[in-house]
């Protein structure tokens, strides 16, 4: 009888233990992931702030009048005289 509560105690102290480190290690992964979530959720706000400026760098460089300055100062182009356009209805 001795013999057997000997081992029930034990078994009860070794899962008890085990208990304890699940635990721990538990907090710590979550410590972990949660350090991960902040980092990501920086370079998401990161992101956000950088695609936001390249969305106004792109409207920039998009106007019609940016286009038709570089049409006119680089490349040479001028519009059509009005004899030269040339309307096609359906």
């Amino acid at each position: 009888m001795k013999v057997l509560g000997a081992i029930v105690l034990l078994i009860l102290l070794a899962a008890t233990l085990g208990s304890a480190l699940a635990v721990v290690k538990t907090r710590q992964q979550s410590r972990s992931l949660f350090v991960e979530l902040s980092r990501l959720g920086n370079e998401r706000d990161d992101l956000n702030f950088e695609f936001g400026r390249l969305q106004l760098e792109q409207a920039t460089w998009a106007e019609n009048n940016r286009i038709e300055q570089i049409a006119r100062g680089k490349l040479g182009m001028i519009p059509p005289a009005q004899a030269e356009t040339v309307v096609v209805k359906r």
